[in-house]
């Protein structure tokens, strides 16, 4: 019998009579799991080929409470970034054999909650969420008690009992700091980004704590607030000049916050990189495409993704466990900054 032939009633016996192996090796086979010999698992799918079986995975899930789909809960795909890094995320978890699902809660708590609530019908095998403002930690705890094992991405829920993969957001602001200070910038200014979530913290603390260390007297420092969005870049720069009329350099939150930015400096006759240095975050691919170039700090979202991939694929013992998976981060000067 051939697949061209399928029979709907072939079972696990099936094949395990066909492949010469016991029914057990084949659930092992069945489940990935790799307490089987490559051996066995050769002759096991050459007579899933031959049979023509299909193996059921809900009914597997129903049995085992758990399926092959990880969840992946993003902040904000309209996020250039976070776009790219939800492409990431989803290849490095297809290729350990999982499948995934990609929702957006758009940065509303109430729709991460909802969001996750119907994932969880899918009885998940693990949660990967980049946490929107607000987030509870006993919420997080919650779902890790209820079985899910539960991953943080980009953003941290301090007291959430869940592993954590994030880059290293202070060296980065740190690094874009000290370059401008080295260029003798003296009027400068932390833009973008709300005291609401973790990264922006991490980010100004990179920024507050190099200008601490130069231990330099003729600072003049501005810190503004705002939407990580364009119209976001446009208003905090508006706000940092009024500020300081002499304002010499900006450290943005983000890349897009610094697209924004270079737009209303340009609206205002001022020459991004020459009157004023801009610097922004994440290295978006049209950063170095800007007029002029972006200097900026490059994450690589494909990093991120094998991060969260080692905490999957060790998932019965890392994924229950608390951690900090520290991604490291590159400056990349160019001639905005």
């Amino acid at each position: 019998m051939t697949a061209n032939n399928v029979n709907k009633n072939i079972t696990v016996f099936d094949v395990a009579r066909q492949a010469g192996v016991s029914k057990s090796t084949v659930s092992l086979v069945l489940t990935e799991s790799d307490k089987v010999s490559e051996k066995s698992k050769e002759k096991v799918l050459k007579a899933i080929d031959e049979l023509g079986y299909v193996y059921n995975r809900d009914a597997a899930a129903l049995r085992s409470r758990r399926s092959n789909l990880v969840g992946i809960v993003i902040n904000d795909l309209t996020n250039p970034y976070s776009a790219q890094l939800a492409v990431g995320l989803e290849r490095h978890i297809r290729s350990l054999g999982y499948m995934s699902v990609l929702v957006n809660s758009g940065e509303d708590l109430t729709t991460q909650k909802q969001l996750v609530q119907q994932l969880k019908e899918y009885r998940l095998a693990a949660l990967v969420i980049c946490p929107t403002p607000g987030t509870d930690a006993q919420w997080l705890n919650q779902q890790i008690d209820a079985g899910i094992p539960v991953i943080q991405i980009m953003r941290e829920v301090v007291g959430a009992r869940a592993p954590l993969v994030i880059p290293d957001n202070v060296k980065g602001t740190s690094l874009v700091t000290q370059h401008l200070l080295d260029q003798g910038y003296r009027h400068l200014a932390f833009i973008g980004g709300n005291e609401s979530i973790s990264d922006f913290h991490e980010r100004l603390a990179g920024f507050d704590r190099t200008l601490l260390k130069a231990q330099l007297t003729n600072l003049q420092i501005t810190r503004i607030q705002a939407p990580t969005n364009r119209h976001g870049g446009r208003q905090a720069i508006q706000q940092a000049l009024q500020s300081d009329p002499n304002l010499q350099a900006i450290v943005c939150f983000n890349d897009v916050i610094a697209y924004g930015a270079i737009e209303q400096l340009h609206a205002l006759g001022r020459i991004p990189g020459k009157d004023i240095a801009v610097a922004g975050f994440d290295d978006l691919e049209d950063s170095c495409r800007m007029s002029p170039a972006l200097t900026t700090v490059h994450i690589d979202a494909d990093k991120i993704g094998q991060a969260v991939c080692r905490l999957l694929g060790n998932k019965k013992e890392a994924v229950a466990s608390e951690g900090r998976i520290l991604v490291d981060v590159e400056f990349i000067p160019r001639s905005s900054g």
